[in-house]
């Protein structure tokens, strides 16, 4: 692998196996998250390798964040131990060596160069990969798609018989000849098993700093991990608290099809973050009395952005503000959810032409594993006096 490599959190202790992910990361969202998270539970400490925004455009089409947003926000997952800048697209034994890594591992989805081929291929063949299980629910291109056509049915309580019809419509990109089994998206389905696996499990202790930010952390993206990074930099022990509001309730103030994410997709996103200890789903939008006292809030932070009044037009920060805990801070970093938006409506015809050309490899490659596959098992049936059932 080419480029720096940066060490995040804890320093390794030379033992046990070390396990390398690479991988693009052109929209960081919470099924990278979640397989990060299974590739660290197959080893000690987890390596992450992430592209550069010309190794992505070359083989995939372009990136949504910067490579320097990429490389920030893969840093703040909190299964990461280290993130290596500038990986190569394609996987080698060489890049295992280098780095001291048992193997590498990545989702059972397929990876391909701009030529079709396997970026695997080599480490697969040498027994130094392992594979765990892709995030059911949600794609790069699914979300892209939910940007673009401005529609609502991925929202978490929308219940009528017109918007359970149209589940999904909204997946984005999909060319005339079939669907992809790996690009192609299910409906994403929420289980606490899921949320404990994010989830910390850590309470705050005596002596811990409880500080409280609510909001949507729609597309969690990194303005949202510099606001989080600030703000856990507010004390020297602190016990994060994130108040998700619920989808209808961001809608209320955010108008048009937000959020993009559902409440549920949301909440992972946020529970994968290291400078977060714990979340409240569905957290009132008005940050009173009895949420402060039941959390023993010490500190209520927000960031620079627009506050939007209450239903009744109230601050919805009143109450901290009254006790003298509220305080704002700045990240330093403006961009929004909207600003990721446009940066997709911009570009909408390169990512059309970028999802569906990545579809089509994938068919490519997935029609001839089949056709593989059907010779194998015909040639087989003629050494034998029976047929083996397909």
């Amino acid at each position: 692998m080419a480029g720096n490599h940066v060490t995040v959190g804890q320093e390794e202790d030379g033992a046990g196996c070390r396990v390398v992910w690479g991988d693009g990361y052109d929209m960081v969202h919470y099924g990278h998250s979640n397989q990060l998270r299974q590739a660290k539970a197959m080893g000690d400490y987890l390596i992450v390798g992430v592209h550069t925004d010309e190794e992505i455009s070359k083989h995939k089409g372009p990136p949504v964040f910067t490579q320097a947003e990429r490389y920030k926000m893969v840093q703040a997952i909190k299964w990461v131990d280290e993130i290596v800048e500038g990986a190569p697209y394609v996987t080698t034994l060489d890049t295992l060596d280098k780095y001291n890594s048992d193997f590498c591992v990545h989702g059972d989805d397929i990876t391909l160069t701009v030529d079709g081929k396997d970026t695997y291929a080599e480490v697969k063949r040498e027994g130094r990969y392992r594979e765990c299980r892709r995030t059911q629910g949600v794609s790069t291109t699914d979300l892209v798609g939910r940007m673009l056509l401005m529609t609502k049915t991925h929202h978490s309580n929308i219940v009528s018989s017109t918007h359970r019809e149209h589940t999904h419509t909204d997946n984005f990109g999909k060319g005339p000849k079939g669907h992809s089994p790996w690009t192609g998206v299910s409906q994403f389905l929420q289980t606490s098993q899921k949320i404990i696996q994010f989830a910390s499990g850590q309470e705050a202790q005596p002596g811990d700093t409880i500080i409280y930010v609510a909001g949507a952390f729609d597309l969690f993206h990194i303005g949202h991990v510099d606001f989080l990074e600030t703000v856990y930099k507010q004390a020297e022990r602190p016990y994060v608290i994130v108040g998700l509001h619920f989808d209808q309730e961001v809608n209320r103030y955010k108008g048009k099809n937000y959020p993009i994410m559902n409440i549920h997709e949301r909440t992972l996103s946020v529970l994968a973050c290291r400078y977060v200890s714990e979340v409240v789903i569905g957290a009132p939008y008005a940050v009173g009395k009895d949420l402060l006292d039941h959390f023993k809030v010490d500190l209520v932070c927000h960031g620079k952005t627009e506050v939007f009044p209450d239903r009744d037009t109230a601050d919805p920060y009143a109450e901290p503000k009254k006790r003298g805990i509220f305080r704002t801070v700045d990240s330093g970093n403006g961009l929004t959810t909207d600003d990721i938006v446009q940066r997709i409506i911009k570009n909408r015809l390169q990512f059309e032409a970028r999802n569906q050309k990545k579809e089509a490899k994938e068919i490519a490659v997935f029609e001839a594993m089949k056709r593989q596959a059907e010779g194998e098992r015909i040639k087989l049936n003629d050494l034998l006096d029976f047929p083996i059932p397909f």
